[in-house]
């Protein structure tokens, strides 16, 4: 079984005896270009996993600083294919910090369910967050998502 970069940055705080830093951020507040730029300055102010939000007209599940920060993505003109986009810019410096998607199903399907597991992993996105996707439909992005890589 191939270790993944999660697997890899755990095993790390472990054997240094500390809890993971996760942080959290909405991909293309209040725009792209200072969106990377946060992004990529995270693992230096010492973020050892990144949850890299993605922008969605309608969060339910998400309290009113998330939603803000989305709708101000979207006015900018961040989509899923920019959020992406970002994520591959910050591997062609940064492999080893894991990235992890969070935002909801609906962008997804939309974009294609194959199309995004695919770009997903050439984005270099370790796992995802899916809030609006219960377990009962593992069989609509999480058993694709794993067998994807």
């Amino acid at each position: 079984m191939t270790t993944t970069r999660i697997d890899r940055r755990m095993a790390k705080l472990k054997a240094e005896g500390r809890p993971a830093l996760v942080t959290y951020f909405m991909g293309g507040d209040p725009d792209y270009d200072t969106s990377l730029s946060i992004m990529k300055a995270l693992p230096k102010a010492g973020s050892d996993i990144i949850e890299l939000g993605m922008p969605f007209s309608d969060p339910m599940a998400d309290g009113p600083a998330i939603q803000a920060a989305g709708l101000r993505a979207l006015k900018a003109g961040q989509t899923l294919a920019r959020t992406l986009e970002m994520a591959r810019e910050f591997r062609k410096d940064d492999n080893d910090t894991p990235i992890v998607m969070m935002g909801y199903y609906n962008p997804i399907y939309i974009y294609g369910v194959d199309r995004f597991l695919a770009d997903a992993v050439a984005s270099g996105i370790d796992g995802l967050i899916v809030v609006d996707l219960p377990p009962e439909m593992d069989a609509e992005l999480c058993i694709p998502a794993l067998k994807a890589g």
